[in-house]
């Protein structure tokens, strides 16, 4: 087939993937039915938005304009170019914990590059297909890197809310730790003093009622007693009154180097929790399937644009999508009014916001970093088996330690070895009678039925199995019940099969299925038998071609002691 012939087909692929990862009409189907209680879904997530990512903005290190900027550009962006019909994007406490030691290293002037790179791999993992990737993770890795995130989370506000200075370590925990040598009186009882204000509100709010914005009222309360008793605590400062124009991010190419790592990191980060969110939202309503390639791309859009706007990378966010399908969002306009909500506050109450103390937001996150945790959850993880536990635990102890991307490669690795562990013993290799009536002879035949899964993790116990035989003249394998065979395994049959042979064994495969066979003749199976002739379909002819080799056998030693 000639090139020209090939580039139409091509193009026609290139174009049905683009469609297909674009936004359309079809995202608003229904919108005449439910753009009410769209619209109240997006004004109620983004209440409760506005604290986050100011909270967000500020314990990243980038601020809370950063923050903001991120929620209103990101949640726009996502929520028209996403897979999600009720995702909402913007800053998370996940990517806070990833961007935090960056900053601290680099400064804040690296940060929309580096916004931008990471959005720029997201997007291409999302032309690329690879949105499918995360079902791959295992519940309890999931499961125990929210609960390292949450430790971090908490761990990273101790600073904020006792009014001291950040430690140096780059480890949340051990950075808390330091920040509490310089603790100053009486900041400190104050900063406490707003924390635990904040904390009770948000405890008690949901007891009000359920969808009582506890975060935002504590907010309100906390920065009124500060500007009308002039308590000497660190506030948001001045922000501006809009939206900064944007700009094309800069970098010389040794920076660009430098921050491919962090890049990647930071877009591993994004695509996870974005899909995860996603995953979550599809199952909590009916507000239709999501495309988890069209995700990335939307995803991967929202931080390049943020990147514009000297905002940070956005995922997808759990609890303010949770927000958003309890209060009933079933369309893209949710999504969208949240951060219509958010850009007209900042365009209003600029003045306002800045004198939130940092304390306040402090504390709206330690009871958030709480609230990720569900102890039923963990119990669950725990107590489901033994492997579950150690993978969970593992993945916490690694994120909260060492890295959120290792965390999840090493808890993957974890999960991968108990998997296999559990699948080579769920593979056998046994035993069986012959079939039929017993005859003279049949005791110098063994049959062995493979069963199960013969990959790396199993080859071994069978070789040792079938090795140790003795007093035997021909070995029958039926690999008819074999589900799984790889190469290592067809190896190891080889290798079986040529000592037997070489031991003076006859040796007969039984019943190699069709999907396995181009394999074992690949490896060299079928040629490690003495006669193609023993290669058979059926149980029968098998046993009654050992059965003739052992009579054979039996005449030609007889015939040898006549003569002797």
């Amino acid at each position: 087939m000639s090139a020209n012939s090939t580039s139409p087909g091509i193009v026609a692929r290139g174009l049905a993937v683009a469609r297909k990862l674009s936004p359309s009409l079809a995202d608003y189907r229904g919108l005449e039915k439910t753009w009410r209680v769209d619209v109240v879904a997006g004004v109620t997530v983004g209440i409760v938005a506005l604290p986050l990512a100011l909270a967000f903005g500020v314990s990243s290190g980038a601020g809370a304009e950063a923050g903001l900027i991120t929620a209103i550009i990101a949640g726009v962006i996502g929520a028209v170019f996403g897979g999600s019909n009720v995702q909402v994007s913007g800053p998370t406490g996940a990517m806070v914990v990833v961007l935090a030691p960056i900053i601290a290293l680099y400064g804040t002037a690296v940060l929309p590059m580096l916004c931008l790179m990471a959005g720029v791999i997201v997007l291409l993992a999302g032309i690329l297909r690879l949105g499918r990737t995360v079902s791959y993770i295992p519940w309890p890795v999931i499961e125990g890197f929210t609960l390292g995130i949450a430790i971090i989370i908490f761990f990273q506000q101790v600073p904020t809310a006792t009014g001291t200075a950040v430690g140096e370590s780059t480890n949340a925990l051990l950075a808390a730790v330091q920040s509490l040598t310089t603790v100053t009186w009486p900041k400190l009882g104050w900063s406490l003093a707003i924390v635990a204000v904040v904390v009770l509100i948000m405890v008690l709010a949901p007891r009000a009622h359920p969808r009582f914005p506890g975060s935002l009222v504590a907010i309100v309360v906390a920065a009124l007693a500060v500007h009308l008793l002039d308590l000497p605590v660190d506030t948001i400062g001045e922000l501006p009154a809009g939206l900064p124009a944007p700009v094309l991010p800069t970098a010389d190419l040794p920076m660009l180097s430098v921050l491919l790592g962090p890049a990647i990191a930071v877009a591993a980060l994004a695509a996870i929790e974005s899909l995860l969110s996603a995953r979550v939202a599809a199952s909590m309503a009916d507000t239709g399937a999501y495309d988890a390639d069209r995700e990335l791309v939307g995803q991967g859009l929202a931080s390049i644009g943020a990147a514009f706007f000297g905002g940070m990378p956005a995922t997808g966010a759990i609890a303010r999508t949770a927000v958003n399908v309890r209060a009933g969002a079933r369309t893209r306009v949710a999504s969208i009014t949240h951060g219509v909500l958010l850009l007209l506050i900042v365009l209003v109450g600029a003045a306002v916001v800045s004198r939130i103390p940092l304390a306040a937001l402090a504390g709206v996150l330690m009871v958030t970093a709480f609230r990720m945790v569900n102890l039923r959850t963990v119990r669950t993880v725990v107590g489901a088996t033994r492997s579950d536990a150690i993978v969970f635990v593992i993945t916490a102890l690694v994120t909260v330690s060492v890295d959120l991307i290792y965390a999840v490669l090493i808890g993957i690795a974890v999960a991968a070895f108990f998997a296999l562990r559990q699948l080579a013993r769920a593979s056998g290799v046994h035993r069986d009678e012959l079939p039929g009536a017993v005859e003279a002879g049949d005791e110098r035949i063994a049959l062995f039925r493979l069963e199960g899964s013969l990959f790396f993790g199993a080859a071994e116990r069978m070789l040792e199995r079938v090795g140790s035989l003795r007093d035997i003249e021909v070995v029958i394998i039926r690999m008819s019940q074999l589900q799984l065979i790889d190469a290592t395994g067809a190896q190891v049959v080889t290798e079986m099969i040529t000592a037997l042979e070489r031991r003076g064994i006859t040796v007969l495969v039984k019943g190699i299925q069709p999907r396995h066979l181009q394999l074992a003749a690949r490896v060299g199976v079928l040629r490690a038998l003495r006669h193609k002739k023993h290669l058979f379909d059926e149980l029968e002819p098998a046993v009654e071609h050992a059965r003739s080799h052992v009579r054979r056998a039996a005449a030609a030693t007889s015939g040898t002691t006549s003569w002797r």
